[in-house]
């Protein structure tokens, strides 16, 4: 048995990663130029996987480049924001467990970090740094990019996925302040911050008032366009032997609204039912495979919404644009125009919608939504 040409829940590189052209070249002239760049889109629209491949060919076609990647998902506190930011720079500038034990030393002159690593696998080094000692002055960390790049001739491009979650901090202000008072005069280090949490990541980086306000190139990734999902999943089903047409390729893309991450689940789901030759019934079967494999996850997204909030996902499922009307809070039980606001707001926050372009609303779940539709709002 192959193994399935499509992948999706994890980074996706080679062949298995499609289009994005226009994107790649724009985060690899940004990380050469020096130029602070600030991507934001949906979870699962395939951020990770770009800056990784993007950071990849800008490391294999210069050596003078290094790119660090940092995934603050599970940091939650400022201590442990400096021991993964110092911890995975190092480990990027340095081949070699003795080059990484003479890095640290070298720059980081205040005090020496405990040291703690497997025998057999660099991967698992990780640093003990006395926290106390690091609140007081984290200077030496925050600069660390900077000073190692001017000492051994690099450019170091940090990526820092999940970057909102330094909301979590306990005086997230304060640390931005912090964070920008110290990057914003870095010449040989460029950052790449992103994530998911559009709403939040707006809030950091477009609000006038906020630190990190115009720290630089503001990049929103749009979701594949038909035409390339239709050329890549027809060549992935032609590299084990079965065959697609393009339209029904297309009809696989269209479904999923070509959301990255459920086009490739939905191929796989259509390619596991093709022997041969694909058959139209199949992505039918495939899309209802998908939507009751989902139905508890969606179940309990739905009974953790307020009875309003479920009510609005209905009239904008029905096709309703004027969401504040008289007629529309009346069929619908929404209850007041202003309560019609604080709605869209709590749903965007729970990631369930966004508006984009502005005024246009969407379920950001295409499942989610065929789900709603066709299981969950369905009369009897």
């Amino acid at each position: 048995m192959k193994n399935t040409p499509f992948i999706f829940g994890r980074i996706t590189s080679g062949k298995d990663f499609t289009d994005r052209e226009n994107e790649i070249q724009h985060l690899k002239q940004n990380f050469l130029a020096g130029t602070n760049t600030i991507l934001i889109s949906p979870r699962r629209w395939g951020k990770s996987s770009l800056i990784k491949k993007a950071g990849y060919e800008l490391e294999q076609s210069n050596k003078n480049i290094r790119v660090v990647h940092i995934d603050m998902f599970n940091i939650r506190t400022e201590e442990d924001f400096y021991k993964e930011f110092s911890e995975n720079i190092f480990k990027a500038v340095s081949d070699k467990l003795d080059e990484l034990i003479a890095n640290s030393k070298k720059f980081l002159k205040q005090w020496m970090p405990k040291i703690t690593f497997s025998p057999d696998a660099q991967q698992e080094i990780s640093f003990g740094l006395n926290w106390s000692d690091v609140k007081r002055q984290p200077d030496e960390i925050l600069n660390l990019p900077e000073e190692i790049a001017k000492d051994k001739g690099y450019r170091i491009v940090i990526c820092i996925d999940e970057f909102q979650n330094l909301g979590f901090f306990d005086d997230p202000l304060a640390f931005q302040k912090k964070l920008r008072a110290h990057w914003q005069k870095h010449q040989q280090a460029t950052y790449c911050l992103y994530g998911s949490k559009r709403h939040m990541l707006m809030e950091v980086f477009a609000s006038p008032s906020m630190p990190f306000y115009k720290f630089g190139d503001l990049m929103f990734l749009n979701k594949i366009s038909v035409e390339y999902w239709k050329v890549f999943i027809q060549k992935r089903f032609r590299s084990t032997g079965k065959k697609i047409t393009k339209k029904q390729a297309g009809r696989i893309a269209f479904i999923a609204k070509n959301h990255p991450h459920y086009v490739q689940q939905l191929s796989q789901l259509c390619w596991f039912r093709t022997k041969k030759v694909f058959e139209d019934n199949i992505i039918d079967e495939a899309v209802e495979s998908l939507v009751l494999q989902l139905n508890l996850l969606f179940q309990s997204i739905t009974e953790s919404l307020s009875t309003t909030q479920v009510n609005f996902l209905k009239a904008l499922i029905d096709g309703v644009e004027q969401y504040s009307s008289k007629d529309t809070i009346n069929k619908y039980n929404l209850g007041t125009s202003s309560n019609v606001i604080r709605i869209k707001k709590a749903l965007t926050n729970k990631e369930i919608i966004d508006e984009q372009p502005p005024g246009k609303l969407d379920i950001l779940d295409p499942i989610y939504e065929i789900w709603l539709r066709d299981y969950y709002f369905i009369s009897g």
